[in-house]
């Protein structure tokens, strides 16, 4: 009988030690995540106050370009008006509408560039129906954000073509307008130029949420504590006190 209470208790500890040692491994776990997104931030916010960007600078392989994610650039280039896309089903403080993307063909440079120019609700009355836009003609200068292609969102079919779709291709649009695209896209931004075009650039900035993972490391500490904490109640101290 003393074999097998010795035998349970033993297997209680064990359970014990490797659920405290697991909770509180995804608790560090969590924490080095958060720190992570923290050196990711502090990375962004470097990029942004590096000097702008000119047409000759940007990158022109997507692993350049992703080191230069998030800069600011300054680019002159003449508008392609008849090479505008609206992305469809795309949200901006809550309303649902288009993100305008039109490019952008460099100043000197044989390659343009897909810049996504800001956004538009759209008319729910006639879902064809476009908005028309102000695009300044001849040369313009361009301010914004360097960021990766226009975001995917889920469709069912990835043929795509006319102005309203789901998502944009790069690649498969370079082929389509038989234009050069860098891969990249710039996000433009509020100027004296863009006064009165209609677009809204209320952009949001990359979502790190590093104060979920704060969270989830609190909660596996606290269960790991918790674990501990009973295994010393129902193991240590209320049998003593039972015996007293």
């Amino acid at each position: 009988m003393a074999l097998g209470v010795r035998w349970r208790a033993g297997l209680v500890l064990l359970a014990t030690v490797v659920g405290v040692a697991s909770t509180a491994r995804l608790a560090l776990w969590q924490l080095d995540r958060a720190a992570q997104k923290v050196a990711i931030q502090a990375q962004l916010d470097a990029r942004r106050a590096l000097a702008p960007i000119d047409d000759a600078g940007l990158a022109r392989t997507a692993a350049s370009a992703a080191v230069q994610h998030y800069r600011r650039a300054s680019l002159h280039g003449r508008w392609l008006a008849d090479r505008t896309v609206f992305l469809d089903n795309r949200q901006m403080n809550g309303v649902p509408g288009f993100i305008v993307v039109t490019l952008l063909q460099l100043e000197g440079r044989p390659e343009a560039v897909a810049v996504q120019r800001g956004w538009v609700p759209r008319n729910f009355g006639d879902r064809t129906a476009l908005p028309v836009l102000r695009t300044p003609a001849g040369i313009s200068t361009v301010d914004g954000l360097v960021v990766p292609p226009p975001s995917k969102l889920y469709e069912f079919s990835s043929a795509a073509s006319g102005p309203i779709r789901q998502n944009l291709d790069l690649e498969g649009y370079a082929r389509e307008t038989q234009r050069v695209l860098l891969p990249l896209s710039l996000l433009e931004s509020d100027s004296a130029s863009t006064a009165g075009d209609g677009l809204q650039r209320q952009w949001p900035h990359p979502a790190l949420d590093v104060s979920k993972h704060y969270g989830y490391a609190f909660q596996w500490f606290a269960l790991s504590a918790l674990m501990a904490g009973l295994y010393v109640w129902f193991q240590l101290i209320r049998p003593r006190r039972l015996k007293a």
